[in-house]
């Protein structure tokens, strides 16, 4: 399919290393949902390092909780969803988490000059709309855009955005995103790629397919003048 580079119409985000620092809300809470496996017997043992959770994300939950738990059974993995969707949403009410420096006055610059705003991500429905609620940025985005793979039970993000791009018949759109599988799901479905370099969960070589990198996402709008 061939690749759109003219002004779009809609940019569609990708929401963990993208817009939002992960870490300030899902590290704390990674911390706590071991805290209660083990308490709940399902767990033994220290609790896996922090890297191998911050280098699954943008990846499913399922597939995170292989690199983390690799020898624990499905079972242990639902319950461990459970907990950190759970301490996430708590961890959300109390005010924790932040966005890159940016992104909210990003975000409504580009949708002052009339670009259609969504999100696209591999995470749970109740943590995507929580976050982009949590942060004051819902009225930005399209009513109902904020696609998740927790809501559409979609197996790869390609899916997900094709999804998306049917339902609001989007014909030019740019996808932005800090992760493999963000460049895939753009050059699937015909988009130009914004690779976002800052967030540092990646693994070398992830973006090197991206039509463009941007070391600051405050640098968006400047692409479209370009």
């Amino acid at each position: 399919m061939p690749i759109n580079k003219t002004t779009p119409e809609a940019m569609i985000f990708d929401l963990d290393g993208t817009l939002f620092q992960t870490e300030t809300l899902l590290l704390p809470a990674y911390h706590a949902t071991f805290e209660q496996l083990r308490a709940e017997g399902l767990f033994q043992g220290e609790t896996p390092d922090e890297k191998y959770i911050l280098s699954g994300l943008g990846m499913l939950l399922e597939h995170i909780w292989q690199l983390v738990m690799p020898d624990a059974d499905a079972a242990v993995h639902r319950r461990a969803d459970e907990l950190l969707l759970e301490l996430q949403v708590e961890g959300m009410a109390r005010g924790e988490g932040k966005l890159y420096d940016g992104v909210a006055d990003t975000l409504r610059e580009l949708h002052r000059r009339g670009v259609r705003l969504f999100i696209a991500s591999n995470g749970l429905e109740a943590y995507v709309k929580g976050v982009i609620r949590n942060q004051g940025l819902e009225p930005l985005f399209e009513a109902g855009g904020l696609y998740s793979a927790g809501e559409y039970a979609t197996r790869s993000k390609v899916d997900l955005v094709r999804q998306l791009l049917d339902k609001y018949g989007i014909q030019n759109a740019w996808m932005v995103g800090d992760r493999s599988s963000d460049v895939e799901a753009g050059h699937a479905n015909g988009l130009f790629v914004v690779g976002c370099d800052y967030a540092g969960f990646r693994k070398e070589g992830e973006l090197d397919r991206a039509d463009v990198r941007i070391a600051d996402f405050r640098d968006l709008p400047a692409l479209l003048e370009a």
